[in-house]
């Protein structure tokens, strides 16, 4: 691992890496980031998907000579993430924030760890890298419930800093929603699709002086929840249907079993139960049929499309 980590920092270029980082109000932060980038990778494309912001980000991004894709309007950190990733021409594409939280130095070791063979690889934010205890209570939940799902260790659900090939990232763009979920969906997507996800543990760094998170624990963690089950929905229905399908026949039997000993007869309540059951396990099971038909032909079938 070492040799390979110090062959990728001695190349000091990657012509066939692109750097996507997407921005609302950076300035700040991108007047630091893109010269530490352009010195270590000189051959990378850098592009900055300004998403509508009120202040100087496109500029210094268009006087550090860097590419600029800009939205007249916020659309969202997913709708920045798809317009860079459009734009973006090299094999490799790595997704980094421009807040100065992602440090230059780390990308090298995704880079190393992507060398490993994997399909994507995300840094994964210490503990002391969250913003918060409730954020960090809240990603170690989203964390939890997606390696469930998914049935792969999630470590790090929420990290917008990660290296995939672009190919196989374009295959999920349309799933991606414009807004905050966007690592949640491409990690979930890459899983489910059975593309190899690795992590590599980073070290994060606070937000610099007059930046602030777009991100609300309340609005956007339901909406990351609604991401997770709708990833999982699509990609592994009976994850989602077999236990609420569980649920409903217990609580039909034990219903039943409460009415025979107390009223010696079958209700039409256990009967709704026990129906419920039956018709939310055969919708699990028929989706699950739908997923297997729609991946069986496509690049997210496991096939190197490199």
């Amino acid at each position: 691992m070492s040799a390979v980590l110090d062959n990728l920092v001695s190349a000091q270029s990657f012509p066939e890496l692109s750097v996507v980082i997407p921005a609302r109000n950076e300035a700040a932060g991108l007047q630091q980031l893109l010269p530490k980038l352009k010195a270590a990778f000189p051959g990378a494309e850098i592009i900055v998907s300004d998403d509508g912001s009120t202040d100087s980000t496109a500029a210094v991004a268009v006087a550090e000579g860097v590419r600029v894709v800009s939205r007249p309007y916020g659309a969202g950190n997913g709708a920045a993430i798809k317009a860079g990733a459009r734009m973006a021409s090299r094999d490799l594409i790595v997704f980094m924030d421009g807040d100065g939280q992602h440090q230059t130095e780390d990308i090298a070791r995704l880079l190393a760890k992507f060398s490993e063979g994997y399909d994507m690889v995300v840094g994964a934010r210490n503990p002391g890298g969250q913003a918060n205890r409730h954020r960090g209570l809240a990603n170690a939940f989203y964390n939890r419930l997606a390696s469930w799902m998914v049935g792969h260790r999630v470590a790090d659900l929420t990290s917008g800093f990660r290296v995939t090939r672009r190919k196989k990232f374009l295959e999920f763009l349309h799933l991606l929603p414009n807004g905050f979920s966007y690592p949640t969906t491409s990690t979930m997507a890459f899983f489910r699709a059975g593309y190899a996800v690795a992590y590599e543990a980073i070290d994060v760094k606070p937000r610099l002086a007059g930046t602030t998170s777009h991100i609300r624990l309340w609005r956007d963690g339901t909406r990351f929840l609604l991401i997770i089950f709708k990833i999982g929905t699509l990609y592994s229905p009976l994850k989602l249907f077999a236990p609420i399908s569980l649920a409903f026949f217990s609580l039909g039997l034990g219903y039943y079993a409460y009415t025979f000993f107390t009223q010696h007869r079958f209700t039409n309540m256990s009967v709704l139960l026990f129906s419920a059951a039956v018709i939310i396990f055969l919708i699990g099971l028929i989706s699950e049929q739908i997923t297997a038909l729609m991946y069986g032909g496509s690049g997210a079938n496991g096939r190197d499309d490199s």
